[in-house]
């Protein structure tokens, strides 16, 4: 009996990719294609296959139970609930999803061994460098000046190969320029080191060029140079931050993975049917308002006229960050703070549009109530915004930083003084050729992270830092803080800072989702 070709080709094609089919799933496989055209079924085993390689599969033997999760995970994706309640997800720092890098496989699996308590043990801390170095590592490899020559290809341009700190200190004795992917740190006062995975070695930067970009301890960067065995030092003559990727080169590697988190079980900017949403929703707006001082009656003087002026037109959200007041005294903070937001609910009131159709985003600053000065910094607690929570149909108590994903966006929001805590410990103040709202971005963006500093300058809960990446790339960055307000767009990514509210004239910026564009607003006198 001749085999079935629709079965022989699903057998093949799962076989090119690794996998073994047990016999239930290929009659499976069989019975669910069999209607389908040529063109169709690659179609569909392309998704399949992708879908099973996003799993964490303990063998490369595919059952038929597997495959069915498989297939129920790729409807999910082409027909998500499209209900209007549903294009706006919260993701609080403290459940997006874990995954760590395995270099064997050359992907990245879910974490199920991460830990879930809020402080983690030394090697969470160890991990934080680890995982931060593998994740950068990998997507400079992929980088064109650093893969492989083709043979017969023409116009490749310079080729460069990528050296651990180790292989650098093997080769001693060599003259040549080599280039090196190391954490930039301070060991000894005052003597700087490049550090990986394999080892470390002190590197010299008097003569150093450096690149764009703010370089502080603990960020990652790429320094060529030669080694002097006179002195036993790196000898850097160039210094510059790791190559970027666009989240959709990073899609064509990774697939639709969720590494973003929400319900969806893949990338929301994958589902068709989101971006159609997006377009539909034309006139959605997100107000981002930073520094809130509810203690000042300017400040919610102007809060009331802005509120007119969206009254007829509620807007998606309106996102608030801290800090909420003016001053802080220990002893009374919690009472001021309860009675702003009361205040803030008793000006809402006159609005009951804004109170049904708006959602409204509250998000902790650097000086607001907190266990600790540590970031993720967890969401107020709801005791303290009870008026306005009564007042509101959707309040969210966000955690900073915290993710939005909104149709097929995703949007990432952190409030914090970037720009003053990056350049008071940069290496080299950034040069004057470019404003330096732009290298911040190229930094952050490059580093995959929003706190690039050394711990004892920015701590971080070591078993929640994954909640501080930007991998893959975010469409949105807003980066709340009290340097001035500004919008930059770098690797298909859009960069924010409102400003200071009460510190700018009372101005802020309005983002437009469905044409991806800020706009600068001001409440004039």
């Amino acid at each position: 009996m001749a085999p079935d070709p629709l079965r022989s080709k699903i057998v093949k094609t799962f076989k090119l990719h690794g996998l073994s089919l047990r016999s239930e799933g290929s009659t499976y496989l069989q019975s669910l294609l069999r209607e389908a055209d040529g063109s169709e079924v690659d179609e569909a085993l392309s998704k399949i296959i992708d879908t099973l390689s996003n799993l964490n599969l303990p063998s490369p033997v595919v059952d038929r139970g597997t495959l069915e999760s498989a297939v129920s995970e790729c409807n999910d994706a082409t027909e998500p609930d499209a209900s209007t309640d549903k294009v706006l997800h919260v993701i609080n720092a403290f459940d997006v999803p874990k995954f760590k890098y395995h270099c064997e496989r050359r992907k990245f699996l879910p974490d199920g061994a991460a830990s879930k308590t809020l402080f983690g043990g030394a090697a969470n801390k160890i991990n934080v460098c680890k995982e931060r170095y593998w994740l950068v590592l990998q997507r400079t490899q992929r980088h064109s000046l650093f893969t492989p020559a083709v043979a017969g290809a023409v116009s490749q341009g310079n080729k460069f190969t990528l050296q651990t700190v180790e292989q650098v200190l093997g080769q001693q004795g060599t003259k040549n320029h080599t280039i090196v992917l190391a954490m930039l740190v301070q060991i000894e006062e005052g003597k700087f080191y490049l550090e990986d995975t394999s080892t470390h070695m002190r590197c010299d930067l008097s003569k150093t060029r450096f690149h764009q970009g703010i370089f502080t301890e603990f960020s990652f960067v790429l320094a060529e140079g030669m080694f002097d065995e006179t002195d036993s030092v790196f000898k850097v003559s160039g210094l510059g931050l790791p190559p970027t990727e666009p989240a959709s080169i990073t899609r064509n590697y990774f697939g639709n993975t969720n590494f973003f988190g929400g319900p969806s079980p893949s990338a929301v900017g994958s589902v068709v049917r989101l971006k159609e949403m997006e377009v539909e929703k034309s006139n959605a707006m997100f107000v981002m308002i930073s520094d809130v001082w509810l203690d000042q009656p300017q400040v919610l003087a102007k809060l009331k006229t802005m509120f007119t002026g969206y009254s007829k037109f509620p807007p998606t959200a309106f996102v608030f960050f801290g800090n909420f007041l003016s001053a802080y005294n220990v002893k009374d903070t919690a009472q001021k703070m309860k009675a702003g937001f009361k205040a803030l609910s008793d000006i809402l009131a006159l609005f009951p549009i804004l109170c049904s159709d708006s959602q409204f985003l509250l998000i902790p600053g650097p000086q607001d109530l907190a266990p600790a000065q540590i970031l993720p910094r967890p969401s107020f607690p709801g005791s303290l915004v009870e008026p306005l929570s009564r007042r509101l149909s959707s309040l969210h108590l966000c955690s900073n930083p915290v993710r939005v994903a909104y149709c097929s966006q995703e949007m990432v929001f952190f409030r914090d003084n970037l720009v003053n805590k990056m350049c008071r410990h940069c290496i080299k103040f950034p040069t004057r050729d470019e404003e330096v709202q732009v290298h911040l971005a190229k930094t952050l963006l490059s580093q995959g992270h929003l706190s690039p500093l050394p711990l004892h300058v920015s701590p971080i809960y070591w078993s929640h830092d994954s909640a501080l990446r930007l991998y893959p790339i975010p469409d949105v960055l807003v980066c709340a803080d009290q340097y001035d307000a500004y919008s930059v767009s770098a690797v298909d990514c859009t960069v924010v800072n409102p400003g200071s509210f009460p510190k700018s004239g009372f101005s802020f910026k309005v983002y437009l989702p469905a044409q991806r564009k800020v706009e600068n607003c001001e409440i004039s006198n």
